[in-house]
């Protein structure tokens, strides 16, 4: 399984009459240069951000005043403003749709299905907008919701950025403490949340959690209870100025919906950092570089158009879910999923795209290489004819899941690999349109995002393993951190390593094919012997193994320098033997090279991973070496971390 062999490519019938091909037609108008294709459109978007981001905002229909400039006085990082002169809501970009039509289809399990046309989903967001308007709430105050991905989310969201609110979500899986640390930061002034959900087949209540949020989350003059349990009114009554949502926004007289037209770099969203070193970040985000970046990517990237039914495996405490419903913008409809994706059968959600007939199915990496594991085959029981792209994130997708997609989901689909995060609501790098997949590559870098791999010494470099940076500025960049008003944190989450260049913290390649290797966190980079290891190599070997369900590797400090140490969970009730821990060792040797053999192989029976599903390999670091996790809410499974306390095969 050769890193760099071509799976599938466009062919010419696919690409014409694509968003695609349009864009380059009017990019090659507007530049006045003939942008023969994507390598040339790249180039052309990263040296004339003027002319591009004008661009996007015309071909995408952006409604608002543009304004006169694309960028003010300050064009360097951070500090760099986009459309300084413009006026726009990012809400009323997304509800353009009208008529009967599905805006959102929603399925929990086999729990729930409902339907809300467009005309629908106008009149419950004019709801909840008069019931947030008569609540008090105005413009820079905080909604905060602890919902399941349901419609009421979506509805929530609209509502709050209709009247320039600002608006934060994580899911009911949080834990008290995970959801204080959060929205106790910010101090909102409505909460939305749910009675429960379901996950895995199994009714899970949360009314207990929610009476002890209430009394911590003092800042939460109103509260909102939405219904999915059936208890909705009762848990509402429970807590302190609460009503269920029936009762409260559902109950109001809809009138006519309005929108506050606000600057670009008003406030929108606040995302929360996921990691586990400390109280999480509030990364602030603006409604009209969000809306920019997403329609570049949704329509241009993905070939979103209107009336395609997009879904994404998603929580609301994922940036993948800001991503997803800003769909509508492209007058998509949002096909919504909520509860385990392999309840009550593996192939649940393959099952949901083909009734539906999905066009669009996004996912994380562990979700590919779980359905593998899982020996079901959707290519050889669902018609996916709709289906035209799939997209990976969350981690790096392995070779052998490149593979799968294409021998066990769909031989002719557009795979792309996505990477960006959280900090700029956004991708660096992902699909593009017109050139190969190729096994274990993202395909390159997103439209006038100017990505580059850095050196130590702070040069560019092509295949050679680095930094990952952004050397130019995006309307995505977070306005700030919440609580920051110097902005020294955020300074220093990414503008500390290289002055005025973005680090993102992303251990990156450049390959010669122009595609793009991801070899992990570069804060959870090894470094035995002063070689740099990203992990994502030695898992893209150990995982192809039957063996193996899953792997977490770190540094371990030992006698001066660092030794690499592999966790290992099993498939089944294997056990660790001296002959499957030679194999491993063999896979990794000729599969990466001798310098990846870890010193040490573990068994353990769970692996730590935050609730986006990312494995947590600085948590189980800090436990190894004795130091306190800072954040243990922020995971999944944080009953994990107690299987790594001072484990006697790491004390020689």
């Amino acid at each position: 399984m050769k890193t760099g062999t071509i799976l599938w490519q466009a062919n010419e019938s696919q690409l014409v009459g694509s968003n695609y091909q349009a864009f380059l037609k009017a990019a090659s108008a507007a530049s006045g240069i003939e942008l023969a294709d994507y390598d040339a459109l790249h180039r052309w978007s990263v040296s004339d951000t003027d002319g591009f981001w004008r661009l996007i905002w015309q071909f995408c229909g952006v409604v608002g005043e543009m304004g006169a400039r694309v960028m003010g006085d300050v064009r360097t990082m951070p500090g760099a403003e986009f459309f300084p002169d413009a006026r726009l809501n990012f809400a009323e970009n997304l509800l353009r749709g009208t008529g009967d039509g599905d805006a959102i289809v929603f399925r929990g399990e086999d729990k729930l299905e409902r339907r809300l046309s467009w005309d629908d989903l106008r009149a419950e967001v004019a709801r909840m907008q008069r019931f947030l308007i008569d609540a008090g709430v105005g413009k820079g105050d905080r909604v905060a919701a602890m919902l399941p991905n349901t419609p009421e989310a979506v509805i929530g969201m609209l509502a709050t950025a209709s009247i320039g609110a600002v608006w934060s979500s994580c899911s009911p899986d949080f834990g008290v403490n995970g959801v204080i640390d959060r929205f106790g930061q910010i101090e909102p002034k409505l909460f939305i949340t749910v009675d429960g959900y379901w996950y895995n087949g199994k009714k899970i209540a949360i009314g207990e959690k929610l009476s002890e949020i209430a009394a911590r989350l003092t800042s939460a003059e109103r509260i909102v209870v939405a219904d999915y349990l059936g208890d909705a009114q009762a848990v509402a009554a429970s807590l302190p100025n609460a009503v269920a949502w029936q009762d409260g926004p559902g109950s109001v007289q809809a009138g006519e919906l309005t929108f506050e037209r606000l600057a670009f770099n008003h406030p929108l969203y606040i995302l929360f950092s996921s990691g586990t070193t400390g109280i999480p970040k509030c990364i602030i985000h603006g409604q009209g570089g969000t809306l920019l970046q997403h329609l570049k990517e949704q329509r241009i990237h993905c070939g979103v158009k209107d009336g395609d039914r997009v879904f994404y495996f998603t929580t609301c405490g994922w940036m993948m879910w800001n991503w997803l419903v800003s769909a509508l913008a492209c007058g998509a409809t949002l096909m919504l999923y909520d509860g385990s994706p392999f309840s009550p059968r593996p192939g649940v959600l393959f099952d949901y795209a083909e009734q539906e007939k999905f066009t669009f199915f996004g996912t994380s990496a562990k979700y590919i290489d779980a359905l593998r594991n899982s020996g079901v085959r959707p290519v050889e029981s669902h018609d996916l004819s709709s289906l035209r792209m799939l997209t990976s994130t969350g981690s790096p997708l392995a070779p052998e899941n490149f593979r799968f997609v294409y021998d066990g989901i769909k031989e002719d689909i557009h795979l792309a690999s996505i990477s960006g995060g959280t900090d700029i609501v956004a991708c660096f790098v992902g699909g593009v349109p017109d050139r190969p997949v190729r096994i274990g590559e993202i395909q390159g870098a997103m439209l006038a995002m100017a990505v580059e791999v850095w050196n130590e010494d702070g040069k560019p470099v092509i295949g050679e393993k680095g930094e990952l940076v952004c050397v130019k500025p995006f309307p995505s960049m977070p306005i700030g951190f919440w609580n920051d008003p110097d902005h020294a944190k955020y300074r220093s989450a990414y503008f500390e390593r290289f002055d005025g260049i973005w680090c993102h913290g992303d251990f990156a390649e450049w390959t010669q094919n122009g595609g793009m290797i991801i070899h992990g966190r570069s804060d959870a980079t090894l470094n035995p012997q002063g070689v740099r290891i990203g992990t994502a190599e030695i898992y893209n070997q150990v995982e192809q193994m039957a063996e193996v369900e899953e792997a977490l590797c770190i540094g371990q400090d030992w006698e001066g320098d660092v030794r690499v140490v592999l966790f290992v969970r099993l498939a089944g009730d294997r056990k660790l033997d001296e002959a499957l821990t030679q194999a491993i060792r063999q896979k990794i040797r000729t599969g990466a090279s001798p310098r990846h053999v870890p010193a040490k192989i573990i068994q353990v029976a769970d692996i730590p991973r935050t609730k986006s599903g990312k494995i947590t390999e600085l948590a189980v670091r800090d436990v190894v070496h004795g130091r306190t996790v800072k954040n243990k809410e922020a995971l999944a499974n944080p009953e994990a971390l107690d299987l790594y306390v001072d484990l006697p095969q790491l004390r020689d």
